[in-house]
């Protein structure tokens, strides 16, 4: 018995030792987690270091940048830091890889004449740009295609040049030259720009409800056909709100607002307001938000549309921008919204007033929590998602 109380004893014994070891490793464990140190909050150097470390990574893409073809010629030309807010010594500073130049013409009589003029001056820019790109300075920028194209451009360390329509204008009547326009490496193309086309009514007939069609016209309806069946991306920024939902629905392949802002924002007729952004979304299309000073800023809007000095105005900021941004990403999703700027067009905001200052986009971004991979969607990868599916579906039809 004596020998059973002894066992009986030294397992208690045990027991009790495995407990108090146990005891103390768990106290361990509390105090070790206890005593791990919180991580430093990011300083301002630190964090503009990551930005500039992002900024260097993605391919910084803006869709819309007006050209003047006097700066396309042998001795007056982008490889020089000209007076104008897109050029390559600016595109270089500021880290802007790609430049979609565009061929816009202003809207003419609708007749032949009116036609004629128009289809002249489109010609005269997109021959400037390739003369940029295949005469001018091959070595420093090549035009796009494709996105494959983008890429791989952007790897090589050159800049990329790719080329928009804005204003159908000078397609006239003659159908053919949409083939055509693709043929000269059109992208994109908007069937209307501020006045009423062939094609399409324009958003500037919202001031007096004054249209033409109620939307599209006939031909605009075949134009929209045409641009699908060649993979040419349909931009629905400046048309009128019956055109771009018109377009929407017509279109086989998503579409694309190449320059418009928020309209519950900034009450702006350019801008888009809910109902075209949800039908953007659900084409599965993308808005290019842009930094145009009276599409971001509502007081500087309304306070220089009572007729008040310019001087005098309140001043639209990246802030007031990447605002824009983020209202399109929490309404109709990260996939469906880009950045462009509308420079050398009346685009321009302080602290992106040109393309040397395209870093400052970024910077803002990353201040408001966006992650790298949200940041080259947003730049870049929307857009070209959006082009290589209207082009997939060209090769279908």
């Amino acid at each position: 018995m004596k020998h059973l109380v002894d066992l009986k004893q030294i397992s208690i014994l045990l027991l009790l030792g495995l407990f108090v070891a146990c005891s103390g490793d768990s106290n361990e464990t509390a105090n070790t987690t206890q005593s791990t140190p919180v991580p430093a909050a990011e300083t301002e150097e630190e964090l503009v270091a990551r930005a500039r470390g992002i900024h260097d990574r993605v391919i910084t893409l803006d869709t819309h940048a007006d050209i003047n073809t006097s700066n396309f010629t042998a001795t007056n030309n982008y490889t020089q830091d000209l007076d104008t807010q897109v050029n390559l010594p600016k595109m270089e500073t500021g880290g802007l890889d790609v430049a979609w130049f565009i061929v816009y013409t202003g809207q003419g009589p609708l007749d032949e004449e009116g036609y004629a003029a128009a289809y002249a001056n489109a010609i005269d820019k997109f021959d400037a740009i390739h003369r940029l790109a295949e005469e001018i300075a091959p070595d420093k920028i090549e035009l796009a295609y494709t996105s494959a194209d983008v890429r791989r451009i952007a790897a090589s360390g050159k800049k990329v040049a790719m080329i928009g329509i804005e204003n159908a204008y000078p397609i006239g009547t003659d159908m053919s030259r949409i083939e055509e326009f693709y043929d000269r490496g059109g992208r994109y193309m908007s069937l209307a720009h501020n006045g009423h086309s062939q094609f399409s009514d324009s958003q500037t007939g919202e001031a007096t409800n004054d249209y033409l069609y109620g939307g599209l016209s006939q031909m605009g309806r075949q134009a929209i056909a045409e641009m699908n069946r060649l993979g040419i991306m349909i931009d629905v920024s400046h048309p009128s709100k019956d055109s771009i939902m018109q377009s929407i629905e017509l279109s086989r392949a998503p579409v694309i607002a190449s320059h418009s802002s928020a309209r519950a924002l900034t009450d702006h007729t350019r801008n888009l307001d809910d109902e075209m952004l949800y039908a953007i979304r659900d084409n599965n299309g993308v808005a290019q938000a842009t930094a145009f000073h009276t599409y971001v800023n509502e007081a500087r809007r309304s306070f220089l549309a009572e007729g008040n000095d310019n001087v005098l105005a309140p001043v639209a900021t990246v802030s007031d921008f990447i605002d824009h941004v983020d209202y399109m990403v929490e309404l109709i999703g990260l996939d469906h919204v880009g950045i462009s700027s509308d420079f050398d067009g009346g685009g321009g905001i302080e602290g992106w007033n040109d393309a040397s200052e395209t870093f400052n986009v970024t910077l803002e971004l990353v201040r408001r929590g966006y992650t790298e991979e949200e940041i080259a969607r947003l730049w870049s990868g929307n857009l070209l998602r959006v082009l290589d599916e209207v082009q997939r579906i060209a090769a279908e039809i």
